[in-house]
């Protein structure tokens, strides 16, 4: 029988979140949850979905994180995509990570940059072949005839690049997004949820808030 959405119901109560507990920089923070999730062996840890603006209107994806360290959070993609045409226009984005099995959510908000190109080729010489392909075959958010052309163009590049290494693509590279505020959210009984905003001085401290649930 169908079930009722509204009567789909968590609580949480896993774990809390308490001031005293808390590492004084967001990213020291950020490591430290990030290494538990690690260890818990969640599937896809580095999932996170990644929010854009287009004249106004949100736009959000899936992609996967790849490197993070106190400069910021790097992700790569094709910067000819929409996503790459959005933050062209409008730089402010929003990260956000949910570890369900932990009962965690960690919400990033910020400006990306480009990465750069050196560290780019890196990344992308890290890749195995056949992605390295298809970054080449992907004209990535446009409209494609079928399945066919894309088998095609992925074997025109296999050819193409049959001997000797494979190189980075003009129009893909990474993005790095350098944070403004990151808060991050405890599930807990009653939907008494705990959540400490981490934001910015322009010292270059973080001034930490709790939030209501």
């Amino acid at each position: 029988m169908h079930r009722d959405i509204a009567d789909i119901r968590i609580n949480y109560s896993k774990q809390s979140l308490d001031e005293k507990d808390a590492e004084r920089n967001a990213f020291d923070m950020f490591e430290r949850w990030w290494n538990e999730a690690v260890d818990s062996e969640i599937s896809e840890v580095n999932a996170m979905t990644l929010a854009t603006v287009n004249n106004g209107i949100p736009n959000a994806r899936v992609v996967l994180l790849k490197a993070f360290d106190a400069r910021g959070f790097v992700f790569f993609t094709n910067y000819n995509s929409q996503k790459g045409t959005e933050l062209k226009e409008n730089p402010n984005v929003c990260l956000v990570f949910f570890w369900k099995e932990m009962e965690r959510q960690i919400r990033i908000t910020g400006v990306a940059e480009k990465t750069t190109i050196q560290e780019s080729i890196d990344y992308f010489n890290s890749r195995p072949d056949e992605h390295k392909l298809g970054a080449w075959a992907s004209a990535q958010s446009l409209v494609v005839a079928g399945k066919g052309f894309l088998k095609e163009t992925f074997d025109y590049y296999a050819e193409r690049f049959k001997r000797g290494a494979i190189p980075k693509p003009p129009h893909w590279g990474g993005y790095r997004v350098k944070p403004t505020s990151i808060e991050f959210w405890q599930g807990r009984p009653n939907r008494l949820h705990d959540r400490l905003l981490y934001t910015l001085q322009q010292g270059g401290e973080w001034k930490i808030e709790r939030l209501q649930p």
